[in-house]
């Protein structure tokens, strides 16, 4: 691989779905040992971004280009497994249609479930379950881990361990991160870089650290604090309710708490 050059770069990407645009003009670089996080409500054209990234769809207009051999290990939001199917974690990561490059025991070590190797998958609680994902997305030993919501299903500070383990195993697998998640406020303090998306990309720049924020400090405790950040959402223009976007005077920025631009989902 070459370091030196973007995993992936997105130029110019639009994509209608019978008849309605989805995303439009959307450009997009990763480069190696990146975490991007992308953030935007329900319904913004996050998961038809990270098909494009699959590969599982082609845009209809815009341009994809990937690194040589690029290797992405993906963790889905969910995952649903019939009750009535005995499947213990090792039987599921043994049958993952991903080619292993990494022994299950070492990436179940990695992700501190290794004691979970015989459990059933059905009786799994949220954090654990998205902790066997997120191994089962390691096995390819990949250039490229592409996370959708990795905190579904888990409570604020499972989160936080989850969102510090995630930048442990980037630093040890040296591999880009693309996180998405629909929530504007929340992302880990370690990100590189943030996008929102909402059909285009709205904004995009560093998080800010919240560690002199009350709300936030009595809601994780000072020790997770630290692994967590807001970022701060400036506009150059809000949205109609129709979703269209209106641009703002100059000099003037839409807040997160302007109420012509909610980007809860």
């Amino acid at each position: 691989m070459m370091q030196s050059e973007p995993l992936i770069v997105l130029e110019n990407i639009g994509v209608k779905l019978s008849g309605k645009t989805v995303i439009n003009h959307v450009d997009l670089s990763i480069s190696p040992n990146e975490i991007v996080s992308l953030i935007g409500p329900n319904g913004a054209g996050k998961t038809t971004l990270v098909k494009i990234v699959l590969g599982l769809i082609k845009p209809t207009t815009g341009r994809l280009r990937k690194q040589k051999d690029l290797r992405i290990g993906y963790m889905p939001q969910k995952l649903h497994i019939e009750k009535t199917i005995p499947l213990t974690v090792k039987n599921f990561l043994t049958i993952s249609k991903a080619a292993r490059s990494i022994p299950i025991e070492t990436v179940l070590a990695q992700v501190n479930i290794s004691g979970l190797i015989s459990r059933p998958m059905q009786a799994l609680s949220g954090g654990e379950l998205q902790r066997v994902l997120l191994a089962r997305a390691l096995l390819r030993d990949p250039h490229l881990l592409v996370l959708d919501e990795p905190g579904q299903g888990v409570d604020l500070n499972g989160q936080a361990e989850l969102y510090q383990l995630i930048t442990e195993i980037r630093d040890q697998y040296q591999c880009a991160v693309l996180m998405i998640s629909h929530d504007l406020h929340l992302v880990m303090s370690a990100t590189d870089r943030v996008i929102c998306l909402n059909q285009h990309v709205c904004c995009s720049g560093h998080p800010e650290h919240v560690s002199n924020d009350p709300a936030y400090q009595e809601l994780f405790g000072l020790e997770k604090v630290d692994a967590l950040a807001v970022y701060a959402h400036h506009h150059d223009h809000v949205h109609d309710e129709h979703g269209n976007i209106v641009h703002q005077p100059d000099g003037i920025i839409a807040e997160p708490n302007d109420q012509r631009d909610h980007h809860h989902g």
